[in-house]
């Protein structure tokens, strides 16, 4: 009997690769973004931004990428959820890191989420759509 048990995460390579591709994505659309990219744990691996993107930014992404990454379901079906009950949005606010704005998107392989990654600093829509076609040019799923 096993009293430990492994979980899949995203390796530092493959979490730079996406950041880049989040980037790249996202000078292609004349975005200004911050993308991070933590595994599971919440953990950051990689981080990257745009040249002008305002400061506050890169910590949005972050917690975006923590709250995608641990909860393995994207920001924004995070706060669809809260904004369904007067009590859960209340308890939303006495939870440091979690972030319900679009953007945040969990990054699964072969069925496993291993990381999440957050974009932000353009609007919510653009953001997960940076988001998803970052995690998507690895081969991955995001969701």
């Amino acid at each position: 009997m096993s009293h430990s048990h492994t979980r899949p995460q995203i390796t530092p390579a493959a979490a730079r690769q996406i950041v880049e591709a989040a980037l790249a994505h996202a000078q292609d659309n004349g975005w200004e973004v911050a993308a991070a990219v933590t595994d599971p744990f919440g953990y950051l691996v990689a981080f990257g931004r745009t040249d002008n993107v305002a400061p506050p930014i890169g910590d949005f992404a972050m917690d975006k990428a923590y709250t995608a990454g641990t909860l393995r379901k994207s920001t924004k079906a995070f706060g669809d959820r809260m904004a369904s009950s007067q009590t859960l949005s209340l308890g939303l606010s006495t939870r440091q890191r979690f972030i319900a704005w679009g953007g945040g998107v969990a990054i699964f392989e072969d069925g496993a989420c291993i990381g999440g990654l957050g974009v932000s600093g353009a609007q919510d829509h653009e953001d997960i759509a940076c988001a998803e076609a970052a995690i998507r040019s690895l081969g991955l799923t995001p969701d």
